[in-house]
């Protein structure tokens, strides 16, 4: 499954190179609380498809309305992006489904060129970052390769979004909690390939739409070729391999890299990285472990459900509270109550 980014822009891409007519619109600024978050986008056909959305529907309802010919409407024109603004009004924000004091603003481009798209999708294929930069007094779009993430910026005439390659997980060993995480980050847009060298377990791996690495970890770190947008997680359970695909992660830009493990296997591995591998200690602080956040989980399901929620915070730049902390959770449960 792509990211909803890369699908957007992947259509629209389709509807033009067959000649259909296009809208593209971005969500520029918010006030108050909003459904979707700046950068957003959908792309809406002159026939009334869309894929994206920038609001819970009901936005994408006036803009179908609007702009094509779905209920007899004069079409999509032509020109130069326009600003739209919904919710400024109690009432509109109650019409368009906005919660309690929202507003959204959105830019409207109508049939971006073919072949900035073309050159766009190409950098994005090829794992690049890249700043879409729309002028919009003459409708020109301008793409710069970038390496690193930079954040939305709208100053009202010009729009400068951040779009980068889907994000990526490679999972090392191929056994039943690889399975469960992999149907999990396959839903939240992830790109998957799992890497284990032992045919036992990568004859039995039934996850569709997963690439198959069997090769020894380091080098399927080496082939998999982490970037900003990557996940490295060691699930084997044997150290030989997981410690294998950690020695190129970490030397790797991956935003999360992390292995199982029990808190004394856990530290077990850090000193053994650091005292026979020549590991630093700022260099072991990007190593996750054990991994997930603290929800008393038992099961393969349950510590999918858990690592997963950790990945998606830090892919979304947010520091969880001591609490949910694996190993600060178990000693606090491990520390005697006072009597009361």
């Amino acid at each position: 499954m792509e990211s909803i980014d890369l699908l957007v822009l992947r259509t629209a891409h389709d509807w033009l190179q067959a000649g259909e007519r296009v809208m593209l619109a971005t969500v520029t600024r918010t006030w108050g609380s909003s459904p979707r978050p700046v950068g957003s986008m959908m792309a809406l056909r002159g026939d009334g498809r869309v894929i994206g959305s920038v609001s819970g529907g009901c936005i994408e309802d006036d803009l179908i309305h609007r702009y094509t010919t779905a209920y007899q409407g004069s079409g999509m024109p032509q020109g130069l992006p326009q600003l739209a603004r919904y919710g400024v009004s109690a009432d509109e924000a109650h019409r368009f489904g906005l919660p309690c004091g929202g507003t959204l603003e959105l830019v409207l481009e109508f049939t971006p060129a073919l072949a900035s798209l073309v050159q766009l999708l190409a950098l994005l294929d090829a794992g690049k970052l890249v700043q879409r930069e729309l002028h919009l007094a003459s409708g020109q779009a301008t793409l710069t390769a970038t390496l690193a993430p930079a954040p939305f910026v709208f100053d009202g005439s010009h729009l400068r979004n951040p779009l980068g390659p889907g994000y990526r997980l490679l999972l090392i060993g191929a056994g039943v909690l690889a399975e469960y995480l992999a149907s999990m980050a396959l839903f939240n847009g992830f790109k998957v390939a799992v890497c284990d060298p032992r045919p036992e377990y990568m004859g039995a791996w039934n996850v569709a739409g997963v690439e198959k690495l069997v090769a020894m970890p380091d080098d399927g770190v080496r082939a998999f070729a982490p970037d900003v947008r990557s996940a490295v997680i060691g699930l084997s359970h044997d150290p030989k391999l997981d410690d294998l695909a950690l020695l190129e992660a970490l030397h790797s830009p991956a935003f999360y890299i992390g292995v199982i493990g029990s808190r004394r296997n856990s530290q077990l591995r850090r000193e053994r990285l650091r005292v026979h591998f020549g590991e630093s200690e700022a260099t072991l602080q990007r190593l996750h472990g054990p991994i997930g956040i603290y929800i008393g989980s038992k099961t393969p399901a349950e510590i999918a459900v858990s690592v997963m929620a950790e990945v998606l915070a830090v892919k979304n730049g947010v520091a969880l509270p001591g609490e949910v902390n694996v190993s600060k959770a178990k000693r606090a449960l491990e520390q005697p109550q006072a009597a009361s």
